[in-house]
C-alpha cells in the first residue's frame, strides 16, 4: 500500500496549499490495499498459487480467461496478488497464460501501478518486459503509475516508466502532473531531486501549473526546495 510517508505528504500539501486542501477534503487519501493475512489464508486456486509463487499450479489452473480474471473481495485478480507478493515467476506465468495486465482492482490500480508504488523495480521490469502498459489512467485520482512514483520519489521506477513511454504530462483530477506531485508531495530530498531530474531530462513540461496557477518552480520555491528550484530554473533557461 502507499507508504505512511505518502499519506504524510498529502497532509503537508494540505497545509501548504489551501486550494489543494479544499479539493482533497472531499477525496480521502486513497492507498493501495495489499491482501491481508486473513485474505491470504482464505485464498484458493489461482489466487493462492499467485500469492505463493506456485508456477506449476498456475500453469495447471490458468486454462481460461475466466479463471485468470477471477476477483477476490477487493477486486484483485491473481496478477494483482502476485504483484503485491513480488512473486515474479508467478507474474510471468500468469501473463504468459493470458492474464489481463490492464485489469484494475477495486481502487482502480493495475499491476504496473502496484509495483510502482511499492518501489519494486524488479517486478515492474518483469511486467513491462511482458507487455504491460505504463500509459494507463489509474486510481480514483485519474493519475498514472508515473505520477504515483513521482509523488513517492521512486526515482528508479520513474526512469523505467519514462523509458516505457509513460505520459510525462498527464494531469490528474487534482490538476497535478508527475512533476508537480514530485514537488508538492515530495520532501525535497535526494530521491525527489533525482525524480525531478529524470522528468526534466525526459522534457516534462515545466510550464503546466496547478489549479491555483502555480508552476513547479513556484511550488519548489514556496517550499524552500532550493536544489529542485535550481534544476527547474536551469530547465526553463534551456
Amino acid at each position: 500500500m502507499l507508504r505512511r510517508r505518502g499519506v504524510a505528504a498529502f497532509e503537508r500539501a494540505w497545509r501548504a496549499a489551501p486550494l489543494a486542501a479544499s479539493l482533497l477534503v472531499a477525496l480521502p487519501v486513497s492507498a493501495q490495499v495489499a491482501p491481508s493475512p486473513a485474505e491470504i489464508t482464505a485464498y484458493r486456486g489461482l489466487h493462492a498459487a499467485a500469492q505463493h509463487g506456485d508456477v506449476a499450479t498456475i500453469e495447471r489452473l490458468a486454462t481460461s480467461k475466466a479463471a485468470l480474471a477471477a476477483r477476490d473481495e477487493h477486486g484483485r485478480t491473481p496478477l494483482h496478488v502476485a504483484t503485491f507478493a513480488r512473486q515474479r515467476q508467478a507474474v510471468r506465468a500468469l501473463i504468459r497464460a493470458g492474464a489481463d495486465t490492464a485489469a484494475l482492482d477495486r481502487d482502480r490500480y493495475d499491476a504496473v501501478t502496484i509495483a510502482a508504488v511499492a518501489d519494486d523495480e524488479e517486478t515492474l521490469r518483469t511486467l513491462l518486459g511482458l507487455g504491460a502498459s505504463a500509459k494507463l489512467a489509474t486510481s480514483r485520482y485519474d493519475g498514472t503509475a508515473l505520477i504515483a512514483a513521482a509523488h513517492l520519489g521512486h526515482d528508479g521506477v520513474v526512469r523505467q516508466l519514462i523509458a516505457a513511454g509513460a505520459p510525462l504530462d498527464h494531469v490528474n483530477n487534482l490538476h497535478w502532473t508527475a512533476l508537480i506531485e514530485a514537488v508538492v508531495l515530495g520532501d525535497g530530498k535526494a530521491r525527489h531531486q533525482a525524480t525531478v531530474a529524470a522528468l526534466l531530462k525526459a522534457h516534462a513540461n515545466t510550464a503546466l501549473a496547478d489549479r491555483a496557477g502555480q508552476t513547479p518552480l513556484q511550488l519548489a520555491r514556496e517550499r524552500g526546495y532550493a536544489e529542485i528550484a535550481q534544476m527547474l530554473e536551469q530547465a526553463n533557461v534551456r
